[in-house]
């Protein structure tokens, strides 16, 4: 079955940039539109960006302003996130998914069939 595993959390001060990975097997990748989410302490768990099969289209949500960037290498069944200009309110255990194209709306959770364990990014000032 389709598994997926997250890579690249940490602890980093505030202002630098991150990226986090996520690895995909299991499955044909390429067949699979993307998703982040991330969980805060305390909250509930969010979305942060998404991407087609292609890597053609992607979307954000709006708290992010513009400081995402989300990718894949479908050759190489890996997803990414890089994250610029970290803040404090960032903290959160980052998660990845994967849907089938038109299953719903990618910005919801419920769209998506397959999750990782997560990764822990903590900002700190």
């Amino acid at each position: 079955h389709v598994q997926l595993v997250e890579a690249g959390g940490g602890l980093v001060q505030a202002g630098v940039s991150l990226s986090v990975s996520c690895a995909v097997s299991g499955g044909a990748f390429v067949d699979y539109s993307m998703g982040w989410f991330r969980q805060a302490p305390g909250k509930d768990r969010e979305f942060v960006a998404y991407i087609n099969t292609a890597g053609t289209v992607s979307d954000y949500a709006n708290s992010i302003e513009d400081r995402f960037t989300i990718s894949r290498n479908n050759p190489k069944n890996t997803l990414f996130l890089r994250a610029d200009s970290l803040e404090p309110e960032d903290t959160a255990v980052y998660y990845c998914a994967a849907r089938t194209p038109g299953n719903g709306d990618w910005r919801t959770e419920n769209s998506y069939s397959y999750w990782g364990q997560g990764t822990q990014v903590t900002v700190f000032s």
